[in-house]
Parts: structure tokens; C-alpha cells; sequence
């Protein structure tokens, strides 16, 4: 298969699936919940809803407001083409930095905090105050819990990182990979606001943060910036199964490691979709003076990962 197909084939088939595995979420939390629950195809409806109604935009708006949902959308989507899903060695591996991801993220968070601002509404400007103070301890630990892996690899190339973990699989058993995964995983739950953090099925105004944010969104707007927040969960998810758990990813560009690649893949993401379903099934959301809290422990144990990498070579 040409290298650039299955380049295009990967993006493709993340942002199809994305918002698939929102609404498995959903429905694992229903039915932990004793629900009936929406079907798990629920989310694409919710967009084809969304994309034929009007945009309301208000009079206070500025064209920040009009481009901030095509800003993060498309940050999202660079992140897709850069993250291994499917396949390594990659031809975009040359520029899938560990660093390029990380800005690309704080781009995306940097408009979509403009974006709240913007109409002047009260509830805009919360919601973009909570999420800049997430974003600034969430970030540091997403690279530094990242870079801990390099550390093994010798190189803060994704794909390079998902090759050496393929060359000598007991690594992902060492403590310096665990500690990583802790804290990549909680770093994972405040950036796509997930509970304990964030809780994506309520309109409270004084706990919502990401909602906040895109409560004067309506129409295509509303469903490009969805879209995009249900895009970057299936790219963090990614990067926890396939950094961590790198068994099943194709190294050859044939059909059958291709689909092994997807399948392995789908499974991995069905797990971790039901640890997130169950956890927030358990947990109640914290309080907003908490969260910074959380946030510094996984960053500790970001900086306790590259300890013990440095110990352990």
C-alpha cells in the first residue's frame, strides 16, 4: 500500500470514529447506571443535527468568535495526521514531535479561550479563566510524561517512542512507564474534560468549564468545536493505548498488520473507554480548587517517571 494512502486512511478513519467512541462512553455509563442510554451512534446524529441549523452568533461577537471553531478544529486534525494510530514507521514521523503535539494542543486551547472571551458573556470569561489554569499544568506534564519515554528511545519521536517500546516490550513494565501512564492518564481526563475534572453532561454554570466556553455556540460552529473536543479524546486515548501498550500496531504496510492494527486498536480503546465509564460511574467531580491539586500530582509523578528512567538506563 502507498505510504501516503494509509497516511490520509489513519486520519480518515480517527475522525470517523471519534465521536463513536463518545457515545460507547455514554451508553457504558448508562447501563453501569441502570439506564437504557442513547446507542453509541448517538453523537453522529447530534452533528448532522447540528451542521443543518442555523448559527445564532451575537452582536458582541468579533470574527475571533467566527474562526476560533475552524482554529481548534483544525489544530485538532494536525494532531491526528502526527499521532501513530495505526502504523509505524510513518512519513509525517519526520515532524510527529513530542513538542509539535504539545504546541499544537496549546494553539487549540489558546483559541478556543479567545473564543469565550470574545462575546463578553460572563460565563464565556470563567470558563476560559479555568480552562488557560488547566491547560497550564496539564500541558508541562503531557511533555514531561512523554519525555520520560523518550528518554528510553532516544528520540522524542512518537513514532520512534512506539518502535523502541516494540523492540524491547518488557519496558512497559518498568516503573518509569507505569508512573508515565498515571500520569498521562489524569493529564488525559482534564484536557478533554472528563470527571473528576470536568463534566461534559451538565450546564451548571458555576462547574462547567469546557461547556462554559461554548455556550454562545450554536450550529456549525457548536458541532466543528465538538467534533474537535470528541477528536482530541480519541487522540489522547490513542496515545495511551499505543505509547504504553504498542502490541498489535502495524510496522508493515500490508493489509493484513493494517487490519490486525484496527482491530488491536478498537480493543484497546474499548478498555480504556470502559475504565473512564466506570470511574465516572464512581467518582463525584471535584471542586474547582482541587483540580490544580490533581494536576501537580501527576505532574510528580511525570517527574518521578523521568527519575526513575534516568535510574534504571
Amino acid at each position: 500500500m502507498s505510504a501516503w494512502f494509509v497516511e490520509i486512511f489513519q486520519v480518515v478513519f480517527v475522525v470517523a470514529l471519534a465521536p463513536g467512541l463518545v457515545g460507547l462512553i455514554r451508553w457504558i455509563k448508562a447501563r453501569l447506571q441502570s439506564r437504557l442510554g442513547a446507542p453509541p451512534g448517538q453523537p453522529y446524529r447530534e452533528l448532522g443535527k447540528l451542521f443543518h441549523k442555523e448559527a445564532v452568533v451575537s452582536k458582541n461577537a468579533s470574527w475571533i468568535f467566527r474562526f476560533a471553531p475552524y482554529a481548534v478544529s483544525a489544530s485538532t486534525l494536525a494532531i491526528a495526521f502526527l499521532v501513530p494510530v495505526l502504523v509505524v514507521p510513518r512519513r509525517l514521523d519526520m515532524v510527529g514531535d513530542l513538542f509539535v503535539v504539545v504546541y499544537l494542543l496549546l494553539l487549540g486551547t489558546f483559541w478556543l479561550a479567545l473564543a469565550g472571551l470574545d462575546p463578553g458573556s460572563a460565563f464565556g470569561g470563567m470558563g476560559s479563566s479555568r480552562e488557560v489554569t488547566v491547560a497550564a499544568l496539564a500541558e508541562p506534564t503531557t511533555a514531561t510524561a512523554i519525555f520520560s519515554l523518550a528518554l528510553g528511545a532516544g528520540s522524542t519521536n512518537l513514532g520512534a517512542i512506539v518502535a523502541a517500546a516494540l523492540n524491547d516490550p518488557w519496558t512497559v513494565l518498568t516503573p518509569g512507564h507505569l508512573l508515565a501512564f498515571a500520569a498521562l492518564f489524569i493529564v488525559a481526563i482534564a484536557e478533554t474534560g472528563r470527571l473528576p475534572v470536568d463534566n461534559p453532561s451538565t450546564h451548571l454554570e458555576l462547574t462547567m468549564i469546557h461547556e462554559a466556553m461554548i455556550l454562545e455556540y450554536s450550529g456549525r460552529y457548536l458541532a466543528l468545536l465538538e467534533w474537535a473536543a470528541w477528536l482530541k479524546l480519541f487522540v489522547f486515548l490513542s496515545l495511551l493505548a499505543n505509547l504504553f501498550f504498542p502490541w498489535g500496531i502495524a510496522t508493515t504496510l500490508t493489509p493484513g498488520a493494517l487490519s490486525w492494527a484496527i482491530v488491536t486498536l478498537l480493543v484497546k480503546l474499548a478498555l480504556l473507554a470502559v475504565v473512564i465509564a466506570v470511574m465516572e460511574t464512581r467518582v463525584a467531580k471535584l471542586r474547582l480548587f482541587r483540580v490544580p491539586e490533581l494536576l501537580t500530582a501527576s505532574f510528580v509523578l511525570a517527574l518521578l517517571a523521568i527519575t526513575s528512567s534516568f535510574l534504571l538506563r
